[in-house]
C-alpha cells in the first residue's frame, strides 16, 4: 500500500513537471513569435544637401547668392588679367628697361597681387557668412520637413549621405527619400517655408553641416578667382 502510494506520487510529481515544463516551452514560442511578427526598423536615406539645393526656395536662394557675387568674380578675373598682361610685360620687356623702371614695374605688380589677394579674401568670407545665413534658415525647415515625413510615414531612421560624418557605404535607391522630401518641402512651403523646430538643430543636422560645394550659391564661391602666383 506503502509502496502504491509513493508511485503515485512520483507519478503526480511528473505530471506537474510536465505541464510545467509545456507551459515554459509554449510562453516562449509564443515570445518569439511576437518578436518574429514585429516589423523590421524602417530606414531611409536623403542627401540633404542636394535637398537645400533642390527646392524652390534653395533655388531662389542660388541665384539672389550668384546675382551678388557675379559682378565681383568678374571684376576679380579682370584685375588678374590686368595683372597677367603685367607681368607678361616685365617678363617680355624688362631686360631693355633701366633698373628703377624694372624695380617699379615689380613693386606695381607686387602691390596689385597684394589687394588682388586681400579682396578676393574678403569677398569669399563675405560670400561664406551669406551662405550659412541662408543655409541656417533653409536647413532648420528642412528639418520641420523631414521630421514630419519620417513621422507619417513609420520611419524609424534617416541618415543624410551628403554629411561626411555620416558613414554610409551602400544604400538602395528605392530607400532614398530625397525627391520626396523636396516636393513636401516645395507643397507646404508658405512665405519662406514651413514652421522651423523652436530647438537649435544638434551638431550634424540639417542646417549647422554643410559642404560649400552643394550650397547654395556655391558656383560663386567655387569660382571667385585666387591671384596669380599663390
Amino acid at each position: 500500500m506503502c509502496e502504491h502510494r509513493m508511485k503515485h506520487g512520483r507519478i503526480k510529481k511528473y505530471m506537474l513537471m510536465r505541464s510545467s515544463l509545456l507551459a515554459a516551452v509554449a510562453a516562449l514560442s509564443l515570445g518569439f513569435a511576437g518578436y518574429a511578427q514585429q516589423a523590421p526598423a524602417k530606414v531611409g536615406v536623403i542627401s540633404v544637401q542636394g535637398a537645400l539645393v533642390g527646392t524652390k526656395d534653395g533655388q531662389k536662394a542660388s541665384q539672389e547668392l550668384e546675382a551678388k557675387f557675379t559682378p565681383k568674380k568678374k571684376e576679380f578675373e579682370n584685375r588678374q588679367n590686368d595683372l597677367a598682361q603685367l607681368e607678361d610685360q616685365l617678363r617680355k620687356g624688362g631686360s631693355v628697361m633701366n633698373d628703377d623702371k624694372r624695380a617699379q614695374m615689380q613693386r606695381d605688380i607686387d602691390e596689385k597681387k597684394k589687394r588682388l589677394e586681400r579682396d578676393t579674401q574678403d569677398a569669399q568670407e563675405e560670400l561664406n557668412t551669406e551662405q550659412q545665413r541662408v543655409l541656417s534658415g533653409l536647413g532648420q525647415r528642412m528639418m520641420a520637413v523631414i521630421e514630419k515625413y519620417a513621422k507619417d510615414n513609420g520611419y524609424s531612421m534617416i541618415l543624410d549621405v551628403s554629411n561626411p560624418n555620416t558613414p554610409v557605404l551602400y544604400a538602395s535607391s528605392g530607400i532614398d527619400i530625397t525627391q520626396d522630401i523636396i516636393s513636401l518641402y516645395d507643397k507646404t512651403s508658405t512665405n519662406g517655408g514651413p514652421v522651423a523646430p523652436t530647438a537649435a538643430p544638434k551638431p550634424g543636422t540639417p542646417g549647422t553641416t554643410s559642404k560649400p560645394s552643394s550650397s547654395p550659391g556655391a558656383a560663386a564661391a567655387n569660382n571667385l578667382p585666387s591671384p596669380r602666383g599663390q
